[in-house]
């Protein structure tokens, strides 16, 4: 089970006098997709942050399946219960597909042939084929490359997975298939999936729509 809830949230910029996030609360259970929209500037990636443990809110707490997240060591949480896709792919670009998506079992000290296998398999159920698992992410398409970072995702073992704007590097074709993975992931194996976007498509497709606008977070 995986549940994220933030309570009272607020978030103010050092040195600035306006709230960035005021007073945000809502729920994020696994078996879900959620997608938080708003316009350029509304705070959407500040909040992802913070629910990453990257920023400490002003104001208000975050928990984890009824643990607050003061009271947890945050890099086991960023290692261990959630993960997170970025729209530039954040790929190491001198690691093939398979290699980028071995690094987090490895680092976890799970064996480099189990690892491989896991990957491999990771990566075939997202149409990764084995050729293409040893080429370099120069070497892939936006779409292929999108896969192998949620593939990667996949291989932490997080069941919670934050998307940063997921499907705006690709076109139309790619960006369906990255909603129909996400979707699957979120109704079929159980994850707690939230994504941050400007693509009303996605949003449209996710269970649960929070907007926010000017610091304040509704759902609609």
């Amino acid at each position: 089970m995986a549940k994220l809830e933030l309570e009272n949230i607020y978030y103010r910029y050092s040195g600035a006098n306006v709230d960035v996030l005021k007073d945000i609360n809502a729920t994020f259970e696994d078996g879900k997709i959620y997608a938080i929209v708003g316009p350029s500037g509304s705070g959407k990636t500040t909040l992802l942050s913070i629910m990453a443990g990257l920023d400490e809110p002003t104001g208000g707490s975050i928990s984890l399946n009824d643990k607050n997240l003061s009271e947890i060591d945050l890099d086991q949480y960023r290692r261990d219960s959630l993960s997170m896709i970025f729209q530039a792919f954040q790929l190491f670009p001198l690691l093939t597909a398979l290699e980028n998506v071995c690094f987090p079992m490895e680092y976890k000290g799970i064996e480099s042939s189990i690892a491989k296998e896991k990957g491999r398999q990771i990566l075939s159920s997202l149409g990764i084929d084995e050729k293409k698992q040893g080429r370099y992410p120069a070497k892939l398409s936006g779409g292929e490359q999108q896969r192998v970072a949620i593939a990667r995702t996949l291989a932490t073992g997080a069941k919670i997975i934050l998307a940063d704007e997921p499907t705006g590097n690709l076109d139309g074709q790619n960006s369906e298939k990255i909603v129909e993975i996400l979707r699957d992931l979120a109704h079929n194996d159980g994850f707690c999936i939230i994504v941050v976007t400007h693509d009303m498509d996605l949003a449209n497709q996710s269970d649960v729509i929070w907007r926010i606008d000017d610091g304040v977070m509704a759902e609609i």
